[in-house]
């Protein structure tokens, strides 16, 4: 009879716990919503996340958006949300355009300098750029880091993103 108290402990969160973890995430997901596009892009997460998140855009209707943040916070079951709590408030916090161009352009830097098919898709997505001028700085910045030398080319290939990135605005 007094077995059934003892295992208590191995029941797992409350009733109660579980629901204000679930209020947490539907939170979460609330202020996803709230972000821009830009930055909705810089934090990772599933497709199904993001399609939800864009898709609470289109809703009009008070209920139809509860019943949506509803669903969301259920999506964001399978989500870091300790993570996703961060990315957000960096995301938030003062000076973010500038950060948030900045590991844009690292993240650029980066993949150019490790992913041959990063290149096509930069010049793809920025047609403007000096092709023969971009890939020689990303040629040069390789050499650097196969020879572990200091960062110079690296650090134009950065400078040169980001000139191309500000144009762009």
């Amino acid at each position: 009879m007094n077995d059934y108290y003892d295992d208590e402990e191995h029941l797992g969160p409350s009733k109660t716990q579980r629901k204000r973890e679930m209020h947490a995430l539907q939170e979460l997901g609330r202020q996803l919503t709230e972000l821009k596009e830009s930055q909705l892009a810089s934090i990772e997460l599933p497709e199904e996340v993001l399609t939800a998140v864009r898709e609470m855009q289109r809703i009009r209707q008070n209920e139809a958006k509860r019943r949506h943040l509803q669903f969301i916070g259920k999506l964001m079951r399978n989500v870091d949300g300790e993570r996703v709590a961060a990315d957000i408030d960096a995301i938030k916090s003062a000076g973010t355009l500038s950060v948030q161009r900045q590991h844009l352009i690292e993240q650029w830097r980066d993949r150019l300098l490790s992913d041959n098919d990063a290149l096509s898709e930069f010049i793809s997505q920025y047609p403007e750029v000096d092709i023969q001028h971009l890939r020689q700085l990303v040629r040069l910045a390789q050499k650097e880091q196969s020879q572990q030398k200091a960062p110079a080319h690296a650090r134009k290939l950065f400078r040169y993103l980001r000139d191309t990135l500000a144009a762009r605005d």
